[in-house]
């Protein structure tokens, strides 16, 4: 996985858990989310599960320094929103090796399951440079074609580096008429910095680039 996403509070408190801080994430440099070069590093990624919930607060905190380092085109979600999502079986995690947290993704359903997001990608810093983004968004792409294969699939980015993904995939640039009416869906722009952008062009464009995939013009991606 409708919780609407507020902006990240860098003070997230979630009651009655206990969320791990590495003591190297207070240290870490921050890039953007998904730059890419080859790497030799190995990396699990699976579908996510109530288990990795104890991930949530470093997700978090690293989607909010990658949005304040870029200053644009990545919305908040809430840490609820994003439990919601991995006890659904929404959304994909990514570990090193070594048991580290690596990367995350997570798909919505919009419009009774017609279009289905595909949203959130992340990298931790330390795995940045290394493929993983690209490796998140084909798994998450393919979640997205198991759980919901008549759905049309979209991205809304502001990052070249997704761009090209998305294309590779089949992805190709739409206007904003052709994403979902959803209230709901509209809410989760509130949280980014060019939200007022958004609005104040009546929703009809903004920053980033919207990308649609349509199973019924699009053969399957091996």
């Amino acid at each position: 996985m409708k919780i609407i996403d507020p902006i990240i509070d860098p003070k997230i408190n979630l009651t009655n858990k206990n969320f791990f801080f590495s003591s190297s994430f207070r240290n870490r440099n921050t890039f953007s989310a998904v730059e890419e070069t080859e790497e030799s590093v190995e990396f699990t990624i699976e579908k996510a599960r109530s288990a990795h919930t104890f991930w949530i607060r470093e997700i978090c905190e690293v989607t909010l320094s990658s949005a304040l380092a870029r200053g644009t085109g990545i919305s908040g979600r809430s840490p609820e929103y994003l439990e919601t999502k991995m006890t659904k079986g929404e959304a994909v995690i990514a570990f090193a090796s070594d048991g580290r947290w690596a990367g995350f993704s997570f798909i919505s359903s919009w419009e009774n399951g017609n279009f289905v997001s595909n949203s959130g990608l992340i990298v931790a810093p330390e795995f940045r440079h290394t493929g993983l983004a690209k490796k998140i968004k084909r798994k998450i792409f393919e979640l997205s074609r198991e759980m919901y294969p008549d759905a049309r699939i979209f991205s809304l980015t502001s990052g070249l580096a997704v761009m090209k993904m998305n294309h590779e995939l089949g992805f190709e640039p739409v206007t904003f008429a052709e994403l979902p009416s959803d209230e709901m869906f509209w809410e989760s722009c509130k949280s980014c910095v060019n939200c007022p952008i958004l609005m104040s062009k009546e929703r009809k464009n903004c920053l980033c680039t919207a990308m649609l995939y349509d199973p019924k013009q699009n053969a399957a991606v091996v």
